[in-house]
């Protein structure tokens, strides 16, 4: 992928800053390579391709933590960001948690590159936009307008090295499609999208994208909102997932330990329903945030945090872990080398139940079909509470009966994890984070 030799360079900044009084040092090195193309009405609109490499080196000094980072590779570049790293740490405040993880045992074996990406010329890959495109119009001739068919692949190569004899590198890639779209009729529009991120470029289906998007697009025609009840609320996946995304943070040791978490002093309590569970695998076959390793060269792995409605677990990056006196879960993520690690989740979903989203519906005479949130951002991650503006399909009779919006839907994360009745079987990932359909027993619908 590049003309460097990143344990060279990682095991050469880990010595200099060793050199210069650091106590602990870790390398971490990244080079990634990024292709963009969007296409709108069979032409290319966007076609970029960038690339990013550097290194970021961690000193801890008398427990003091120092950071700097580089892109220059060459010696010159390591020497002064080794040295910056050793005089920021001079500057800390002490911190007896300050600590760089062992040398593991094993990672786990994963297949993470496709050479298919690699190799496939960019006009095959335009192609599958242009397809997508393409089948997204020909789905329903009320389709107007595609915003964008957006093809977009990576790789990515990661290297870390520290001190304590820890040493590892990967390589993965990815690839994905989006469309989004605006259906129309008479004067009425309303907006479709369908997206999916893959490690495998032969997983991708542009055609079943185009019509999924047309498709959530063109059954919102004629949608009007609803008088303000409580009552069943059935979420589509992508909005499950999307509630699933504010929960996240609640789940990091980090935010537990500063008491900015809904799950602080819960652990071992029943926080959800029966059936009820979450879990982070950073090690998920196919999985696109799959790795052998975290920010930090600690092994990933499978961790179930809500065990049947039972809060069963954290996730710890090494500092959050040496705070609570056990081991690190592997979930130290960083958004490139510019950063320190911080606590995230990797592959993050709710395990998939044993219902269809069809039989979730048929014993509702009344009820709400979830499709579509608004201001997912406001919802408050601390006191759980949301008021989200909603879309989606009225249920009559056990069957979707017609298009809703305009209304609102609010409730409370703890009480919605609490309500659920049932969850599908029908598990799917939205890049990252993954959910099936959700039943929960009642929600505020707010309406005319």
């Amino acid at each position: 992928m590049h003309q460097y030799d990143f344990l060279d360079i990682a095991a050469t900044a880990v010595q200099r800053a060793r050199k210069l009084g650091g106590d602990e040092v870790e390398a971490f090195l990244s080079f990634a390579r990024e292709l963009l193309v969007e296409v709108r009405d069979g032409a290319v609109e966007t076609l970029k391709q960038a690339e990013d490499r550097g290194l970021g080196v961690r000193v801890i000094a008398g427990g003091r933590l120092g950071f700097a980072f580089t892109t220059d590779l060459s010696a010159g570049g390591l020497a002064e960001a080794t040295g910056q790293a050793v005089e920021n740490a001079r500057q800390a405040a002490p911190d007896g948690y300050q600590r760089l993880p062992d040398p593991a045992g094993d990672y786990p074996e994963l297949e993470l590159e496709d050479p298919l990406i690699r190799t496939t010329p960019i006009e095959e890959k335009i192609e599958l936009a242009r397809r997508m495109e393409e089948a997204a119009r020909a789905a329903d001739r009320r389709v107007r307008i595609i915003e964008t068919a957006t093809y977009q692949d990576s790789e990515t190569e990661v290297t870390v090295v520290n001190s304590r004899g820890l040493v590892a590198t990967t390589r993965v890639t990815r690839c994905g499609l989006y469309v989004a779209l605006v259906a129309g009729s008479g004067e009425e529009a309303y907006t479709g999208f369908a997206l999916d991120y893959r490690l495998r470029y032969a997983d991708l289906d542009p055609e079943a994208l185009g019509r999924e998007a047309a498709a959530r697009a063109v059954c919102m025609l004629g949608a009007r909102p609803v008088g303000t009840r409580r009552v069943p609320v059935v979420l589509d996946p992508y909005v499950a997932a999307s509630f699933l995304g504010v929960l996240a943070p609640a789940f990091s040791a980090e935010a537990v330990q500063k008491g900015r978490s809904l799950f602080a002093g819960r652990l071992g309590q029943t926080v959800a329903a029966a059936g009820v569970t979450v879990i982070d695998d950073g090690a998920l076959e196919g999985g696109v945030a799959s790795g052998p390793f975290d920010g930090e060269g600690v092994p990933t792995r499978r961790k179930v945090l809500i065990d049947n409605g039972r809060l069963a677990g954290f996730l710890y990056h090494t500092y959050s872990a040496a705070r609570d006196r056990v081991d690190s879960t592997g979930n130290a993520v960083r958004a490139s080398f510019k950063s320190i690690p911080e606590v995230g989740t990797t592959n993050f979903y709710l395990e998939p139940g044993p219902y269809s989203p069809e039989e979730l519906m048929a014993d509702l005479q009344e009820g709400f079909y979830l499709t579509d949130v608004i201001g997912m951002h406001t919802a408050n991650p601390i006191s759980g509470d949301f008021s989200l503006g909603a879309a989606g399909l009225w249920i009559s009779g056990g069957q979707p009966a017609r298009p809703v919006r305009g209304v609102a839907v609010a409730g409370n994360l703890m009480e919605l994890l609490r309500d659920v009745e049932g969850v599908g079987r029908d598990l799917r990932f939205f890049g990252s984070r993954g959910a099936p359909t959700v039943r929960v027993a009642r929600l505020t619908v707010s309406g005319r």
